[in-house]
């Protein structure tokens, strides 16, 4: 059988050399790949071309990143990762559930639609709807905090406590995206860690700021759950058909659980700071099941 595994990322750096050992460790060579350099050919094969694999398909792929771009090139990344997929070679996580987590909007929505507990939550291109959505919350007592529909580490994310900041506020790539804000003081929430069927590990980030990301300063800590955000995380990955993910909770004044994000790229070097458990090995042991028995 084919041994070599791409790593999609156009930045390996510490969870790539972890990939790549945990690979070696059972006798795969891991060969790290951007899906920019990729091209989709009918008359020619493998009828899918990445860097580093002009030859023949790799064994499996394993996503760490996808680069941004314009709506061209996103497409044809992804559909590099579903043209894969489709000629039977195992994606992780699958392209479609990457897609659904990368969009907050329509993850969003399915969420809500299957009554997971996630804040009330606007998405709209108008920016008179935006304020008039803003104005009521506000009038009604509650923060918003405004996103990219595309984006992670807190970047570009604001919180609003009056429509003054609002009315500055230019949408992201000319889309207003509103939630309102559950949050406590102290900042908290919690990051839960799925793979497979189970939840792995989960750890406490506490802020410097309100936002509570690690790339912004966040200090992390282990924690042990309770029943209820362990299943709401599991819960959460099989609505969005996730093999693994990120899926950050928030627990409000009043002791109510709301899934915030969910993630299906997750970083993990934060969460493998503070628990016990090695989170590559159990990766790659999961992600493998799906090409070989062990």
């Amino acid at each position: 059988m084919r041994r070599r595994i791409a790593i999609v990322t156009d930045d390996p750096g510490w969870h790539g050399a972890r990939l790549r050992q945990a690979l070696a460790r059972r006798g795969f060579e891991a060969v790290f790949t951007s899906l920019n350099g990729g091209r989709l050919q009918t008359s020619a094969s493998p009828p899918v071309v990445l860097p580093g694999f002009e030859d023949d398909l790799p064994a499996g792929v394993f996503v760490r990143g996808i680069q941004g771009g314009t709506l061209e090139q996103l497409i044809l990344r992804l559909d590099l990762l579903h043209a894969c997929e489709a000629l039977g070679v195992p994606l992780y996580n699958p392209p479609r559930a990457i897609e659904l987590s990368v969009d907050k909007g329509i993850a969003s929505l399915l969420l809500s639609r299957a009554e997971v507990p996630t804040p009330p939550t606007w998405v709209t291109a108008q920016r008179d709807e935006a304020l008039a959505i803003a104005a009521r919350e506000l009038a009604a007592g509650h923060w918003l905090v405004s996103k990219p529909l595309f984006g992670s580490q807190g970047e570009g994310v604001e919180r609003h406590r009056d429509l003054a900041s609002l009315e500055a506020l230019q949408p992201a790539g000319g889309v207003y995206y509103l939630q309102r804000f559950v949050g406590i003081d102290p900042p908290e929430d919690y990051r839960v860690f799925v793979i497979g069927d189970r939840v792995i590990a989960a750890m406490r980030r506490c802020g410097v700021e309100w936002r509570t990301n690690v790339a912004r300063g966040g200090r992390c800590e282990a924690v042990a759950l309770e029943e209820m955000p362990v299943q709401l995380a599991l819960e959460v990955a099989r609505i969005l058909g996730m093999r693994y993910a990120g899926v950050d909770l928030l627990r409000d004044g009043e002791g109510r659980w709301w899934v915030i994000e969910v993630n299906g790229i997750p970083a993990w070097k934060g969460l493998q700071s503070v628990c016990e458990v090695d989170v590559t090995e159990m990766l790659i042991q999961d992600f493998l099941s799906g090409i070989v028995s062990f």
